[in-house]
């Protein structure tokens, strides 16, 4: 795990200083880049995002970002998303009215949370898989800081292949939504890390012992 060079994607929306802090805190050799060429050849690649999905999108366009990290997962080399970061990773976001494209990894609308109070913000607990890579070495009780109003309330890949993604699921109110996904060498949270102590870090030391 020790010296792993990670990528973390500048592209005008996203929580950098926290996330660079944290994964140098857990032992990882950051560069903040919105190069191609340095992300695609990183041992890993953290694509973090706060704010709308449109804007999100439109900052990942500008540098080829759905390109870079197509091009990750089809060599298979490990990216991580974050907030927003996970939320690209579908097909579409609906916010605010406005309908934008994602990158395409996985299916599924990113919509508002069916909620009477948002945005969902602070503490709460996720449904952790046992065989979980992602979450291995924590209790089921671990808490993750969230801060949200829009999210995946349905998983939509097909289930009949090889190896199924991991999906962890959490609710907001009684609204569950995916709290995160272990597809491959795409991982990604709706939660930040970052934000989420002792717990986050833990959770990124285990994404950079699978780099």
């Amino acid at each position: 795990m020790a010296n792993n060079n990670v990528a973390l994607l500048d592209y005008g929306a996203g929580n950098l200083r926290s996330a660079q802090r944290a994964l140098e805190h857990v032992g990882a050799n950051v560069t903040v880049t919105s190069d191609p060429k340095v992300a695609a050849e990183a041992d890993g690649l953290l694509v973090p995002g706060v704010g709308a999905f449109a804007a999100c999108m439109e900052g990942l366009n500008a540098i080829q970002g759905p390109r870079i990290i197509g091009q990750r997962l089809a060599g298979g080399r490990p990216v991580l998303g974050i907030c927003v970061g996970m939320q690209v990773m579908f097909d579409a976001g609906n916010e605010h009215g406005v309908h934008a494209q994602g990158c395409g990894e996985w299916p599924g609308l990113v919509e508002r949370l069916h909620a009477d109070v948002l945005p969902h913000m602070g503490w709460n607990t996720v449904d952790m898989h046992a065989d979980s890579e992602l979450f291995a070495g924590l209790d089921e009780d671990t808490r993750f800081y969230f801060v949200h109003s829009y999210g995946v309330r349905r998983w939509e890949l097909e289930t009949e292949i090889t190896i199924p993604p991991t999906v962890t699921w959490s609710r907001h109110e009684s609204d569950p939504f995916v709290a995160a996904v272990e597809n491959g060498p795409l991982w990604a949270t709706q939660f930040h890390p970052e934000k989420s102590g002792e717990a986050g870090l833990h959770l990124l030391r285990n994404w950079l012992g699978q780099l």
